[in-house]
């Protein structure tokens, strides 16, 4: 069950909600809003994929039933237009295949009209929260690349040889250099990338590895 703690940690992130009932969208928007949240509304979902601004972190609310493109085609769309946006389907109409669709195609949750206050509350938390947790990792991956950018070609090659457990005797007989000097980039790279330990240039190359693998 989702906490007033945790919809106000979340106070602020956008819900996008596509709805053609003007009277659900707009007593939709009014209980996000009054829970914190900033909720802007469409009437199609040509509408909403048209729409340039969207915010992150953010989700979205999809009903099935619109004009034109359908909710489980918009949900589809959006996978390539906003990769990770996290997508929550509602439905006056619902069956099990719908759901299964939806859920399926990578919806957070499936909820049916009349849609209950406390169900529809820990959806959206659920599916911000994951999106926060994507933001965050985005952010970390530039700031890691913007990091590793102030480093030279040779300090990048002593970092690689650092974290790849050599020593420095073994790094200076490599590149034919003294081991001082490997002490003076090894410095220099600690400074750069602000790491207090050797450890920590480890962790930085953890994260390298990993965002270069794509895990």
């Amino acid at each position: 069950m989702s906490t007033d703690v945790s919809h106000a940690a979340l106070a602020g992130s956008a819900v996008y909600l596509v709805e053609d009932d003007r009277a659900v969208r707009e007593s939709l928007e009014l209980l996000l809003r009054l829970r914190g949240f900033i909720p802007k509304g469409f009437a199609s979902g040509e509408e909403f994929l048209a729409y340039s601004a969207l915010q992150r972190p953010a989700c979205a609310l999809l009903d099935v039933r619109l004009p034109g493109v359908d909710g489980l085609e918009l949900q589809r769309q959006l996978r390539h237009k906003h990769p990770g946006l996290p997508t929550i389907v509602i439905t006056a109409h619902g069956d099990v295949s719908t759901a299964r669709t939806a859920l399926r195609d990578g919806a957070v949750d499936f909820l049916e009209k009349p849609i209950d206050e406390d169900d529809l509350l820990d959806a959206v938390t659920t599916a911000l929260t994951s999106d926060q947790r994507v933001v965050q990792e985005a952010r970390d991956r530039e700031e890691l690349a913007a990091r590793l950018q102030r480093l030279t070609a040779r300090e990048m090659e002593v970092f690689e040889r650092i974290t790849n457990g050599q020593h420095n005797r073994e790094i200076a007989e490599e590149f034919g250099i003294s081991p001082r000097t490997v002490e003076v980039h090894r410095a220099r790279i600690m400074e750069k990338l602000r790491a207090r330990r050797v450890a920590d240039l480890f962790r930085l190359r953890f994260d390298l590895d990993r965002n270069q693998s794509g895990v």
